[in-house]
């Protein structure tokens, strides 16, 4: 069985080019790469490389060998990431998100959380929540989006409801509900990070501009010494404190969306063998969930 470091060596000299990078990037002698490379084409029984004075490179049987090396040690190192991530599920419940909302609810009015419960702070991809569950990185990830595969098992937990920020001295603040239609050509002031909800807002409210922050302090700032309408639910209006900045001065009213792209469905995604685990979590998020 040809030695994991031989591969190493084989992988990094492909991108690297050269004995004194391989060397260098490895934190070895050049020696040691040259002894590495010549045991290397022994354990093969071909010639991998070819060798001119003061040079040398792949040949190209040497060129395939680099290309599996270099995806050997890519699953050498997913193996360990699993095996690891596997471990520390086994300890811990980890839930992410791809929404800001239900991370908010979670971190602001869970009474009694499990000490062993870790909730995310960035968002995760919708697009890598299969893979992020499969590889155990997350023990749950909230989604709009219900999983059904023979691994992944999905809960409804409930509807986050989108509502508009508006000025108490504009038309529409005297309203029950607001449609998107009727937020047309306005400006808003948004945090960058929503998940879902940007693509929703962006799509749905014609000729509209959005001045995205990426910072929370730097929004809620802009908020207070400004008129622009912002967007908010339920569940972010959980964190009390943050909105707190703003709202003592705040003259805007919250006036819910009534349009059904605004009413946003939303799941907790698992894997099946961790239903036992995960499940008085689940039952905690519906019962804190706003009505």
């Amino acid at each position: 069985m040809i030695e994991t470091y031989l591969l190493e060596e084989l992988a990094v000299f492909s991108k690297a080019g050269t004995l004194a990078k391989t060397a260098e990037q490895l934190n070895v002698t050049q020696p040691t790469v040259t002894r590495g490379m010549q045991k290397l084409e022994d354990e093969f029984g071909v010639q991998l490389f070819d060798r001119q004075p003061n040079r040398i490179a792949l040949t190209e049987t040497g060129k395939l060998a680099a290309q599996e090396a270099v995806a050997l040690m890519l699953a050498n190192q997913q193996l360990i990431d699993k095996v690891q991530n596997f471990d520390q599920s086994q300890r811990t419940i980890q839930i992410g998100s791809v929404l800001p909302g239900p991370l908010i609810l979670l971190r602001n009015s869970l009474k009694q959380p499990a000490p062993n419960l870790q909730i995310a702070t960035t968002l995760t991809s919708p697009a890598h929540t299969e893979s992020l569950l499969s590889t155990n990185t997350y023990t749950g990830i909230i989604s709009n989006q219900a999983l059904s595969t023979s691994d992944i098992g999905s809960q409804y937990l409930g509807t986050e409801i989108l509502a508009v920020n508006l000025d108490k001295f504009m038309y529409h603040a005297n309203q029950s509900s607001v449609s998107f239609a009727e937020l047309k050509s306005l400006s808003f002031i948004v945090l960058d990070d929503i998940g879902p909800w940007r693509q929703i807002i962006q799509q749905e409210i014609p000729d509209a501009k959005f001045l995205y922050q990426a910072q929370r302090d730097a929004f809620a700032e802009i908020t207070k010494y400004s008129d622009f309408p912002y967007f908010s639910t339920k569940l972010s209006r959980t964190d009390a404190t943050f909105f707190e900045q703003f709202d003592d001065d705040d003259n805007r009213i919250r006036i819910p969306i009534s349009d059904q792209s605004a009413h946003m469905k939303i799941y907790f995604n698992y894997l099946k063998k961790q239903k036992q685990r995960v499940k008085p979590i689940i039952s905690q998020i519906q019962q804190i969930w706003p009505v």
